[in-house]
């Protein structure tokens, strides 16, 4: 009885109002997390994930200093596969400026862990979490120690024979990644809005089939890069001179239903018409909803989502045309994300009665005490 008493007291339920440090706390962990997305997606453009050869929670915090150092580094990398089959007439300098992109890359993953892990440990301390968002938090360091596994799983995979790693392994690691950033950016939300109920009169059907949608976006983006399928028929609206290249029709009768995965022109061609798909589900949304009552934040995030979307459409065809340059790249993958973001924003409005939230603050303010 005393321990369980002991136990409440740690896990003690946050107060009504709403603890700036918390969710500041929160707020830099899914800024963390989307600069890890980005990071990660110039790391792929520049081909430089198999640059770093060893693989050290510590030792590996210190990059190469000396020109030994740089040198030592250099012959390591001459071992790999990926150096004797492709880069294999590299120079040093042609060396250190991917070994930099994957240095940042693992740095950054680095330091979300200690942001994340010593603010999580002294909010405990100072019994500023409830039971309920530690155990939110916890899947939250789950997801994070899935992806960084993932990460080192598809790293070492491609330092033994193959140097082309998985598309499979890629769109794994970047779907882990982008649901580990939607779940906290949902606690966070959670945690601004403490005192809000479920709408239940609300239909959340539409705003869930676009996620699931855009999901699946994301994943055949991610076949895209890992396939390389960005740098064939970099033409549009067509594919060469035919609406559906004679390519994908050809692979899907010798190859059957797995051509939608591996074959080049098919898995662009998929990830074209998801674009599109994605597309007409928000303009419907956006168009269903002016008939309905919205709360600001549903408001703001659906003319976001609108935005974002004809943006995203645009970058991702002037992608194709100009076969993925580094920088239209990145940005493309940038603008997923923010699509992906003003998604969580409009589905999290759309299920809480924020009303009620801003009526109770109305009664407690200052002015009618």
């Amino acid at each position: 009885m005393l321990e369980s008493k002991r136990a409440s007291r740690i896990f003690t339920p946050m107060k009504s109002s709403v603890d700036k440090g918390v969710i500041i706390w929160l707020f830099s962990g899914c800024l963390m997390v989307a600069i890890m997305v980005i990071v990660g997606g110039l790391t792929r453009l520049t081909h430089s994930g198999l640059s770093m050869v060893q693989w050290s929670l510590f030792m590996e915090t210190i990059p190469p200093l000396t020109i030994g150092d740089w040198m030592e580094t250099f012959q390591l990398y001459q071992q790999t596969p990926e150096f004797k089959l492709k880069n294999y007439d590299f120079t040093l300098n042609e060396f250190k400026s991917i070994f930099w992109w994957e240095y940042i890359h693992r740095m950054i993953g680095r330091f979300i862990g200690v942001v994340f892990l010593i603010p999580f440990l002294y909010f405990i301390i100072q019994k500023r979490l409830s039971k309920v968002l530690v155990q939110k938090l916890l899947i939250a360091c789950i997801l994070g120690a899935i992806q960084a596994g993932m990460g080192w799983y598809m790293v070492k995979s491609g330092l033994i024979n193959d140097p082309n790693v998985s598309h499979y392994r890629l769109a794994v690691h970047l779907t882990i990644a982008f649901v580990l950033y939607a779940y906290l950016l949902w606690v966070l939300l959670g945690e601004v809005y403490p005192q809000i109920s479920s709408n239940t009169t609300t239909s959340l059907f539409g705003i869930q089939i676009l996620i699931l949608f855009t999901v699946l976006q994301i994943i055949y983006g991610a076949f895209v890069s890992g396939l390389k399928a960005g740098l064939v028929y970099n033409t549009f609206p067509k594919m060469g001179t035919e609406w559906i290249a004679e390519s994908v029709l050809y692979a899907f009768q010798t190859e059957g239903i797995i051509s939608f995965f591996e074959n080049l022109a098919s898995v662009q061609l998929i990830h074209r018409y998801l674009g599109f798909i994605v597309l007409g589900l928000v303009v419907y949304i956006f168009v269903v909803s002016r008939y309905k009552k919205h709360n600001k934040g549903q408001h703001k995030s659906l003319y976001f989502m609108v935005a974002i979307v004809f943006i995203q459409v645009l970058l991702g065809i002037f992608t194709l045309l100009y076969a993925v340059p580094i920088e239209l790249g990145a940005i493309h993958q940038f603008g997923a994300l923010m699509l992906f973001t003003s998604q969580i924003l409009y589905y999290f409005y759309s299920s809480k009665h924020i009303e009620q939230r801003e009526n109770l603050n109305e009664e407690v303010s200052p002015s009618t005490l």
